[in-house]
Protein backbone atom coordinates (compact mmCIF):
# COMPACT_ATOMS: atom_id res chain seq x y z
CA UNK A 1 0.00 0.00 0.00
CA UNK A 2 2.83 2.39 0.88
CA UNK A 3 4.57 1.57 -2.40
CA UNK A 4 1.38 2.37 -4.30
CA UNK A 5 1.05 5.74 -2.53
CA UNK A 6 4.71 6.56 -3.18
CA UNK A 7 4.29 5.67 -6.86
CA UNK A 8 1.24 7.93 -7.10
CA UNK A 9 3.24 10.81 -5.60
CA UNK A 10 6.05 10.31 -8.10
CA UNK A 11 3.61 10.23 -11.01
CA UNK A 12 1.89 13.34 -9.68
CA UNK A 13 5.16 15.24 -9.43
CA UNK A 14 6.42 14.12 -12.85
CA UNK A 15 3.25 14.39 -14.91
CA UNK A 16 0.53 16.50 -13.32
CA UNK A 17 2.52 19.31 -11.71
CA UNK A 18 4.56 20.21 -14.81
CA UNK A 19 1.34 20.27 -16.82
CA UNK A 20 -0.19 22.69 -14.30
CA UNK A 21 2.85 24.95 -14.56
CA UNK A 22 2.47 25.10 -18.33
CA UNK A 23 -1.30 25.73 -18.21
CA UNK A 24 -1.74 29.00 -20.15
CA UNK A 25 -4.70 30.18 -18.04
CA UNK A 26 -2.84 29.72 -14.75
CA UNK A 27 0.37 31.20 -16.12
CA UNK A 28 -1.45 34.26 -17.48
CA UNK A 29 -3.38 34.73 -14.23
CA UNK A 30 -0.23 34.57 -12.11
CA UNK A 31 1.49 37.18 -14.29
CA UNK A 32 -1.21 39.77 -13.51
CA UNK A 33 -1.53 42.12 -10.56
CA UNK A 34 -4.89 41.68 -8.88
CA UNK A 35 -7.17 44.28 -7.35
CA UNK A 36 -8.35 43.43 -3.83
CA UNK A 37 -11.38 45.68 -4.31
CA UNK A 38 -12.51 43.93 -7.50
CA UNK A 39 -11.61 40.56 -5.99
CA UNK A 40 -13.73 41.33 -2.94
CA UNK A 41 -16.73 42.11 -5.14
CA UNK A 42 -16.19 38.88 -7.08
CA UNK A 43 -15.84 36.93 -3.81
CA UNK A 44 -19.05 38.38 -2.37
CA UNK A 45 -21.00 37.54 -5.54
CA UNK A 46 -19.65 34.02 -6.11
CA UNK A 47 -17.99 32.65 -2.97
CA UNK A 48 -19.45 34.25 0.16
CA UNK A 49 -22.59 32.10 0.09
CA UNK A 50 -20.49 29.08 1.09
CA UNK A 51 -17.31 30.59 2.53
CA UNK A 52 -18.92 33.48 4.45
CA UNK A 53 -18.78 37.18 3.71
CA UNK A 54 -15.45 37.47 5.54
CA UNK A 55 -14.17 34.07 4.39
CA UNK A 56 -14.81 32.64 7.86
CA UNK A 57 -16.32 29.43 6.49
CA UNK A 58 -19.90 28.19 6.39
CA UNK A 59 -20.61 25.27 4.06
CA UNK A 60 -17.15 25.76 2.55
CA UNK A 61 -13.98 25.93 4.64
CA UNK A 62 -12.59 28.96 6.41
CA UNK A 63 -10.40 30.85 3.94
CA UNK A 64 -8.68 33.19 6.39
CA UNK A 65 -4.96 32.69 5.94
CA UNK A 66 -5.50 30.36 2.98
CA UNK A 67 -2.67 32.02 1.05
CA UNK A 68 -0.30 30.88 3.80
CA UNK A 69 -1.47 27.28 3.38
CA UNK A 70 -1.73 27.15 -0.42
CA UNK A 71 0.29 28.69 -3.23
CA UNK A 72 -1.41 30.99 -5.73
CA UNK A 73 -1.08 28.22 -8.31
CA UNK A 74 -2.91 25.81 -5.99
CA UNK A 75 -5.63 28.38 -5.30
CA UNK A 76 -6.24 28.92 -9.02
CA UNK A 77 -6.35 25.17 -9.57
CA UNK A 78 -8.83 24.65 -6.72
CA UNK A 79 -11.19 27.36 -7.93
CA UNK A 80 -11.07 26.27 -11.57
CA UNK A 81 -11.38 22.53 -10.93
CA UNK A 82 -14.14 22.47 -8.34
CA UNK A 83 -12.60 19.12 -7.38
CA UNK A 84 -13.90 19.23 -3.83
CA UNK A 85 -17.69 19.07 -4.03
CA UNK A 86 -19.94 20.86 -3.41
CA UNK A 87 -17.67 23.61 -4.78
CA UNK A 88 -18.61 24.31 -8.38
CA UNK A 89 -16.12 24.81 -11.18
CA UNK A 90 -15.49 28.49 -11.70
CA UNK A 91 -13.17 30.02 -14.28
CA UNK A 92 -13.41 33.78 -14.60
CA UNK A 93 -11.16 35.63 -17.02
CA UNK A 94 -7.51 35.74 -15.88
CA UNK A 95 -7.73 39.32 -14.54
CA UNK A 96 -10.78 38.47 -12.44
CA UNK A 97 -8.99 35.39 -11.09
CA UNK A 98 -5.95 37.54 -10.24
CA UNK A 99 -8.32 39.91 -8.44
CA UNK A 100 -9.86 37.01 -6.51
CA UNK A 101 -6.38 35.77 -5.50
CA UNK A 102 -5.53 39.30 -4.29
CA UNK A 103 -8.67 39.27 -2.17
CA UNK A 104 -7.79 35.85 -0.72
CA UNK A 105 -4.39 37.28 0.29
CA UNK A 106 -6.23 40.06 2.14
CA UNK A 107 -8.17 37.51 4.24
CA UNK A 108 -5.13 36.98 6.48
Amino acid sequence: MVLLAASACVILSLVVLPAARSDPYTRQTLELVGSTENGGRLFRMNCAGCHGIAGQGLVGPNLKGVSQRRSDRQLVSQVVSGRTPPMPRFQPDPQAMADLIAHLHALE
